[in-house]
This record gives structure tokens, sequence and C-alpha cells, in this order.
């Protein structure tokens, strides 16, 4: 396994941890956690074997950003995270969030204390975000006359409406676990969310691991597309589920409880 020095990845039980693990920074971002987290992504896309990815930060806090003192110790490194071959693909910054989306198991986020900018950018790159009551959010790039540009506008589509999400890009506030809930900028708030994280996983491990990736890949593909497209990926993907031998294990773990029916290792969706 690849050594990491700005992030941590940990499999037990078929869950991988993984968390940036800069504290005395506050687990702002340089250019090496940028490479790591896009690096880890894709390896744990290609595991076909773990059935969930915990995200979580060291420390008091999850991530306040961008180290922008690191970053700006060589003036290649912006261009190094920005630069794409092709306008339609993710950079690197883009990369840190988007490649969540493509791990075709529940990827929970676990938040503590500051999650700004580009923490706020990868933590809408999961399935769920599970914040403790002292967390608070901020879309921080507008006070330094940028906008967000870490591939989360997807996912802010999909979550708030337009005019919270123009109002927070706009003005860069700060909000709290209260106000982030109302507007489904996060998914819950418990003063215990690494346990609240952890009963989630076990409930979507008991289900057939294909019929989780093909639910997150349904969904995160089609989610806001026309409805005979949404219908007719609907049919393709429980087709390939029924002929596959998972679902037929599901069957058998619902009528025949005092045995166990291990499922095999997922379809790549």
């Amino acid at each position: 396994m690849t050594p990491y020095t700005t992030i941590s990845l940990n499999i037990e039980n078929d869950v991988a941890t993984v968390q940036l693990n800069r504290p005395e920074k506050m687990n702002c971002l340089d250019l090496i956690m940028f490479h790591e987290l896009d690096h880890v992504s894709k390896h744990l896309r290609r595991n076909k074997t773990i059935r969930a990815v915990l995200l979580t930060g060291a420390g008091n806090e999850f991530c306040t950003g961008l180290d922008v003192k690191a970053m700006m110790k060589k003036k290649t490194n912006i261009l190094r995270i920005l630069f794409k071959w092709w306008p339609g693909n993710s950079n690197l910054a883009q990369r840190v969030t988007t490649n969540w989306r493509k791990i075709p198991v529940p990827v929970v986020a676990v938040i503590q204390g500051k999650c700004w900018g580009g923490g706020l950018q990868i933590i809408l790159g999961a399935d769920f975000r599970i914040a403790y009551p002292d967390a608070t959010f901020s879309i921080l790039e507008s006070k330094w006359g940028l906008i967000p540009d870490m591939g989360a506008n997807m996912a802010l589509t999909e979550l708030i409406a337009i005019d919270k999400a123009k109002e927070l890009a706009m003005t860069g506030k700060i909000i709290d676990v209260v106000e982030a809930e109302k507007i489904g900028l996060i998914s819950s708030v418990d003063k215990d969310a690494g346990a609240r994280a952890a009963k989630l996983i076990s409930e979507c491990s008991q289900r057939s691991p294909d019929t989780v990736g093909a639910v997150k890949a349904l969904f995160n593909n089609n989610w806001q597309r026309n409805s005979p497209w949404m219908l007719a990926q609907e049919s393709w993907y429980q087709l390939q589920i029924l002929l596959g031998k998972n679902q037929q294990i599901a069957v058998k773990r619902q009528l025949d409880s005092k045995k166990e029916h291990p499922y095999l290792p997922r379809k790549k969706w």
C-alpha cells in the first residue's frame, strides 16, 4: 500500500477510513494532499471488496481550505491543480471532490470544527455528511476573489435551493450546523457523529454491494435528467443486477436468515 504523508488510509472490516492528516495546519490542502487524495480515491474505486468509505479529519478541524502559503511558494502549483486536457474533464482540484462520487460504495463524511473552502468542497463529494454540533461551513472562495471551482457545484445543485447556493458563494458567510442542516447542505447533526456514521455504514452493508453500487450510479448520473432517460437507466441497471449472483444471495438472506450467505465482490459500476 502506498505510504501517505498528508492523509492516512485504514481498511478494517471492509470499511476504508480516509483521514486528512495535517492537524497542525488545520488539515489545509497543499499540493501533496491534492495528489494523495486523488490517488487514494482512485485506488478505492478499484477495490471491489470494500463496502463503504469513511472520510474524516484529524484534530479539531475538518479542513479550513487551501494552504495558501504552501501553494504560493511556487507559481506553478496553482497551474498544476487547475490544468486539464479537456474542459469537461476534472482537473486535480476538482478530482478531490468528484472522485468520491465515482466510488461505487457509500462515502460518509464525518465533520468537526471548521469545514471551509476546499474542505466543504471535499465533503460535498460524499454521499452523506454527518456533522458534530461544533461544525461550521463556508464557501470561502469569494473572500479571495474566486469562485468555488473544485467540482462541488454539481452537488450543490442537487442539495440546496439556488438562492441559498448563491448567497453562500457570493458572501463567503460562515454558517453553523443548524442552518446547514436546514438548507440541506449536510445530512444530519449528531453529538456522536462517528457512531451515527458507523450505524449508517452497517445498514448499507447489509444489502447487496451490487444494489448499493447501482443505486449510487443511477442517482448520481441521472438525478436531474429528464424522465425518459431516468426510466431507461432504471431498467438497464435492474437488468444487470438480475443477471448477477448477488441478487440471488439477497433473496437467500431474506428467506433463510439462519444461515450465512455472504455477498460476492461487487460488479463494476
